[in-house]
């Protein structure tokens, strides 16, 4: 989806003209992937523009920066505050939040430690990530024959930027066989997360979805799924799936900050069905949180001021 160019960027501390937002061509993420990262969200809310769950977002980058031995020299009220000016400066009412920290420019070579972690943030208009007839109708998916990582190759626990080549090949095997997403299974061949959201079946009532160890990125969004059934007495199990358990479910959607909840119609060519009543109920719930209209909700609302 094409970006449209805001006015500035966030760069180490300093607000940069969006054009001049650029790094070093030896800086050691581009060359190894050395970098972690967040997807957020900001809505437009009957109070201005709110971020979902800033905070939880960023503890999570900082979480995924530990795992790889990277000190991020801003903390979780730095950043917040620097999405917050960023939202302000560029006027913008809804958008996607990008932040990264990443090893910059200083050695080349494997050893990441004599490179310093730079952090940058941009924030943009983006629509629904995969489309907004995909939120009404559900997508296609197939299985990919690309696998999610071992936990001992890449810690799939964290959000890093090299780790996604991974899902960029399965998502480009889908698309060139004519699906909207992929399914990735994990090494052991259960299935784990789409190419960039979490997955949950219904059955008999019942929302099932891989358990962390099967190798899913933990998401904010499936974490807020998992609050919202428990509030509306819809009950949720982690749990191993096969791939087989995907074309026999009554449900399946897809969740995360980018896809929000999208419905699954089909997969491999089992037809799954129009989006279903729990999928509808979820789907209603989690848009009235995120939009303010819920004041139950509020906690999780940043409010930019």
């Amino acid at each position: 989806m094409p970006i449209q160019p805001v006015d500035v960027v966030w760069m180490n501390g300093k607000l940069v003209q969006w054009q001049d937002a650029t790094v070093h061509i030896l800086s050691h993420a581009l060359h190894y992937g050395t970098g972690v990262f967040e997807g957020i969200r900001c809505y437009e809310t009957p109070r201005g523009p709110a971020v979902f769950r800033l905070r939880d977002h960023l503890q999570r980058m900082h979480g995924s920066a530990k795992i790889f031995l990277m000190d991020i020299p801003y903390s979780v009220d730095e950043l917040v505050d620097a999405a917050h000016l960023l939202i302000r400066t560029n006027r913008l009412r809804s958008c996607y939040v990008r932040p990264i920290a990443y090893r910059g420019f200083g050695e080349m070579g494997v050893n990441p430690e004599h490179n310093p972690v730079d952090v940058a943030m941009a924030v943009w208009a983006w629509g629904a990530y995969l489309g907004d007839e995909a939120l009404e109708h559900g997508v296609r998916m197939t299985v990919s024959s690309w696998r999610r990582h071992d936990p001992n190759i890449i810690p799939p626990m964290a959000k890093v930027t090299g780790a996604y080549i991974n899902a960029g090949m399965a998502k480009i095997e889908a698309v060139h066989a004519g699906f909207d997403e992929a399914v990735m299974l994990n090494p052991d061949g259960y299935v784990s997360e789409a190419t960039g959201e979490n997955l949950f079946i219904v059955k008999n009532g019942e929302i099932i979805t891989p358990p962390l160890a099967a190798g899913p990125l933990p998401g904010i969004t499936r974490d807020t799924i998992f609050t919202i059934a428990s509030d509306l007495g819809i009950p949720v199990t982690e749990r191993a799936l096969t791939r087989a358990e995907l074309y026999l479910a009554e449900e399946v959607f897809c969740s995360g900050t980018a896809a929000e909840v999208t419905p699954v119609r089909e997969i491999d060519e089992r037809v799954i069905g129009d989006p279903g009543p729990v999928t509808q109920t979820i789907q209603q719930k989690y848009f009235a949180i995120v939009k303010g209209e819920d004041e139950k909700y509020f906690d999780w609302l940043d409010f930019v001021e």
